[in-house]
């Protein structure tokens, strides 16, 4: 009898918060979560798991209750920025992002904006701390968005393209070839 994802979870337990092992949850690149392979479909259950999620210091995911906590594993980043809203101009900009779990994000010192390239392609991929080392990957179209805000900075002889969000230049790329 396969057991079901909150018994697995025992989130009703009496028990104090002990290491319950790797549990088969994956989110997804794309910000899809999966359990033993198949889609989570309701958004609600997604959301309540999102809110109990944290990063150790090594990187590991855990979901994470009062009684439990469990490994899983996230593809990449475990949220995914689907908006964005843009107030001002400028240094005096301030971008936030929505992500695919309802949170906003004031982009800032506390909530940096960071590029990865991939050493394999050299593709960019644009991310926004959400909270606690978890971290939102920026979706391609919100990154296309993100670059048409770029203003073209000079910063230790390279020119390089950027945005301002509360009172923080962020670096998105060189302009160099």
């Amino acid at each position: 009898m396969k057991k079901s994802i909150l018994t697995e979870l025992n989130v009703h337990s009496s028990n104090m918060p002990q290491f319950c092992g790797d549990i088969d949850i994956r989110i997804a690149r794309n910000g899809t979560w999966y359990y033993r392979g198949s889609e989570i479909a309701r958004k609600k259950i997604v959301k309540f798991f999102s809110t109990t999620l944290r990063r150790d210091k090594i990187g590991d995911f855990w979901l994470e209750t009062s009684l439990e906590k469990c490994r899983i594993k996230v593809d990449d980043a475990p949220f995914l920025a689907i908006g964005m809203e843009v107030v001002g101009f400028g240094n005096n900009q301030s971008i936030t992002f929505t992500t695919n779990m309802d949170d906003k994000v004031l982009a800032g010192p506390s909530f940096p904006i960071h590029i990865k390239v991939d050493p394999k392609t050299l593709e960019p991929s644009p991310y926004v701390l959400v909270r606690d080392r978890l971290e939102a990957l920026i979706s391609r179209a919100v990154y296309y968005d993100l670059i048409e805000l770029g203003l073209e900075m000079e910063s230790e002889g390279r020119n390089i393209l950027g945005v301002w969000s509360n009172g923080v230049f962020f670096e998105l790329g060189s302009l160099d070839e």
